[in-house]
């Protein structure tokens, strides 16, 4: 019964919608924390850039610090170890130099510490229809390494947005226990319309693990446009509980026995098989 209850948790997902001003975008992250928790979530997740949406590279680069520097980070330490939770911050723009920036996300233990951190291996170069084009590669620097960790109802596995994308990451990290895999974003609302749910639920149901999506929603101050549908879905491939465009919260409960069952049920992982890509031989 202990074990049981020990597999289920209640998680929350902070849909966003921030702007240039970091500390206006905390104090919205903070209040919208602060009623997940209330509502019992003991994992929290926010979206990809919880701190600030900036495209320009200057304005950005003036308003990021280094790790150890940083006032957002300092401030969302203390808020989960205010309510003793697990507070996964979606990413942070990291500073790492004069004119290189980390895209990372952080998981932060109910006493403050730093559990985790993960910085984004799949940087969003794309020229989209209408005159859209992203080229995180000139600012940001990609991570190197994927990364689970253990949290005590179960593994966690880390991305962030345009990873989605990139199957065999998703694999690798049910590979190596993950029941969990965390999904924070920003998708552009062209891209989101089209792909998002159909992606978050391909993830899951590939890899049995639920996955939690916390995103930004809306028209942002620097003009951009992104989709939100904050998403929660079991491993099954259902979708828990979805936000629509507004920042707000949504909860889920989730049971994490019913990933194990999934994976019962369709054993792919153990079925995945090395083999050669040969020219045709005829």
């Amino acid at each position: 019964m202990t074990e049981a209850k020990s597999r289920r948790f209640r998680a929350g997902l902070v849909q966003l919608r921030c702007g240039r001003n970091v500390e206006a975008n905390l104090a919205a992250a903070e209040r919208l924390i602060r009623e997940a928790a209330r509502g019992g979530a003991v994992y929290i997740q926010t979206p990809e850039n919880t701190a600030i949406m900036e495209l320009e590279p200057e304005l950005l680069l003036s308003a990021v610090q280094g790790e150890g520097e940083s006032a957002a980070l300092q401030r969302l330490r203390s808020l989960a170890a205010e309510f003793g939770v697990w507070l996964h911050i979606g990413s942070l723009g990291i500073k790492l130099g004069p004119e290189r920036v980390a895209n990372r996300s952080y998981l932060i233990a109910p006493d403050g510490a730093i559990a985790a951190r993960y910085d984004k291996l799949h940087l969003f170069d794309v020229d989209l229809a209408g005159g859209e084009s992203y080229r995180e590669s000139k600012l940001f620097q990609s991570g190197d390494k994927a990364v689970a960790v253990d949290l005590p109802f179960g593994r966690l596995g880390l991305s962030i947005c345009y990873d989605l994308r990139f199957a065999a990451l998703y694999r690798a990290l049910a590979m190596a226990g993950a029941e969990l895999i965390a999904v924070p974003a920003a998708f552009t609302k062209q891209t989101g319309e089209a792909h998002w749910a159909v992606l978050l639920r391909a993830r899951a149901i590939e890899t049995g693990a639920f996955v939690l999506a916390a995103a930004q929603g809306g028209t942002h101050e620097n003009g951009r446009n992104t989709y939100g549908h904050s998403m929660v879905v079991s491993p099954w491939g259902e979708v828990l509980a979805e936000a629509g465009e507004d920042p707000c919260v949504i909860l889920a409960d989730i049971d994490l026995g019913e990933s194990e069952a999934a994976r019962a049920r369709i054993p792919s992982l153990k079925h995945g098989r090395a083999f050669e890509l040969r020219e045709d031989q005829r």
